[in-house]
């Protein structure tokens, strides 16, 4: 069943938003001259985390019917570290700054430093590392971006709650940035439109080193990312808590943005991510 989103201040303020980017006008100029969002609930999305034995949010933006789509109206306004879902306003900066040139052939070589996750152990592009989440490969990156470009950047992308206290290269794994789901959708959306304030071409390369999965005639583009899991994490020791998946999906002429979370309550909800999401999806229409 459908019911009415009950109104919150976010939801309202980044509904309007997505509105007014849509239409080529700043969020602060376009909120009096644009239609509302839907704004529904579909509390029935909630059983596909439970059937897995776990609870999470999920959140979609369907284009076609300017529809703001949540499984509940608590978790989904709840803000929590972007952990590897930052990887993708991390690229964006990374080439608009010029710290990588070409996500192919700039190489990062391998330190030597063997960590957990077997993949990460070896050189690699940028590409490669958004492909596997290297985390060393975009610490590097972020301490060659440095702290006041990145700031002006987060500040700029109005990214989550723009605080990347913590440290250089740790900010989005253990330190003090935040984001909720439909602050996900919303950054996620506006690269999808290539309205970010970075070039064009650094937000076409991010939207093609995206991790990329197809599901019959559409295709899904999306970033995972794991709180609890970053380069310190020792093998054997892995334990995360919450696992993200943001990204959006082309249907034919249907578009969907989203945004996912769920518990890690064993090993089989990280690998749940993608297929709970597929689920939802399914259930809204976008597959």
């Amino acid at each position: 069943m459908d019911i009415p989103l009950i109104t919150r201040r976010h939801i309202l303020e980044v509904s309007f938003g997505l509105a007014a980017a849509g239409s080529g006008l700043s969020p602060s100029r376009g909120r009096a001259t644009v239609a509302p969002m839907k704004n529904v609930i579909r509390t029935e999305l909630a059983r596909h985390f439970a059937e897995n034995g776990t609870e999470g949010t999920f959140l979609a933006y369907r284009v076609d019917d300017y529809a703001l789509i949540a499984s509940d109206t608590e978790r989904s306004g709840q803000a929590l570290l972007p952990a590897s879902t930052f990887k993708i306003p991390h690229s964006v900066i990374a080439l608009d700054t010029g710290v990588v040139g070409d996500p192919d052939k700039d190489v990062f070589k391998w330190d030597g430093v063997t960590r957990f996750v077997p993949e990460w152990n070896k050189d690699h592009t940028l590409r490669s590392a958004m492909a596997v989440s290297a985390v060393w490969v975009y610490q590097e990156i972020a301490r060659r971006i440095g702290e006041e470009r990145m700031q002006r950047y987060v500040d700029a992308f109005d990214y989550g709650n723009r605080n990347i206290g913590g440290g250089i290269d740790r900010f989005w794994l253990t330190g003090d940035l935040r984001i909720d789901p439909v602050q996900q959708v919303d950054f996620v959306d506006r690269l999808r439109r290539g309205v970010l304030p970075a070039s064009p071409r650094a937000q076409d390369l991010t939207r093609d080193i995206l991790p990329v999965t197809r599901v019959g005639d559409a295709v899904i583009r999306a970033k995972t990312g794991l709180i609890g899991v970053d380069d310190r994490t020792k093998p054997g020791e892995a334990v995360a808590s919450i696992g993200w998946l943001v990204g959006w999906v082309e249907n034919g002429e249907r578009l969907t943005v989203f945004a996912l979370n769920l518990d890690i309550r064993d090993g089989r909800h990280t690998a749940a991510r993608m297929t709970l999401a597929q689920q939802c999806l399914k259930e809204i229409g976008a597959l």
